[in-house]
């Protein structure tokens, strides 16, 4: 990063308030090596101003759905621990969206199975034995199955005629 003139810097505690993140968050950001600060008298934080636009980036592809670790290795490639340009975004948006998409998937079966079995081999729920008849669910490993992934079997309720819901 280029060691900004000294009246271009801003503190750990103007930087927080432009950001709208807690300080604490920053020294974070830093010790994960998504930030970088420049070290002054008294060991105080300081920061170039285009970090902010930095923050902003991170807390957008957290909005966005990436992990910090997501975050970092697409920082890292930017030269010199360069902010984000508009370019820059245009092209690393691009390539998280089928991550994304992967994401609102996941989350559309899980709405749409949050009235059925969940395959987790509990057999408590009366449904349990038309959706997981003698909890099948636990061959396909332990935990959830049906929320991690796995799908039921397609098997019809003798009682109401419906099909179980299979996706």
């Amino acid at each position: 990063m280029k060691v900004a003139n000294e009246a271009s810097l801003i503190s750990i505690g103007d930087l927080s308030k432009r950001a709208g993140v807690a300080a604490s968050t920053l020294r974070f950001y830093e010790d994960k090596q998504l930030i970088q600060s420049i070290r002054q008298q008294g060991q105080r934080r300081h920061y170039a101003r285009d970090v902010l636009r930095r923050v902003a980036f991170i807390r957008a592809a957290q909005t966005a759905g990436l992990t910090l670790e997501d975050i970092q290795q697409t920082l890292a490639a930017l030269p010199d621990q360069r902010t984000p340009t508009k370019r820059d975004w245009e092209k690393m948006s691009a390539s998280w969206q089928p991550l994304i998409q992967q994401r609102i998937d996941a989350l559309t079966a899980l709405r749409d199975q949050l009235n059925s079995c969940i395959g987790c081999g509990c057999l408590s729920l009366k449904s349990c034995a038309l959706y997981n008849p003698g909890d099948i669910a636990a061959n396909k490993g332990s935990g959830a199955r049906y929320l991690a992934g796995d799908r039921p079997p397609s098997a019809v309720c003798a009682v109401s005629g419906k099909k179980s819901p299979s996706k």
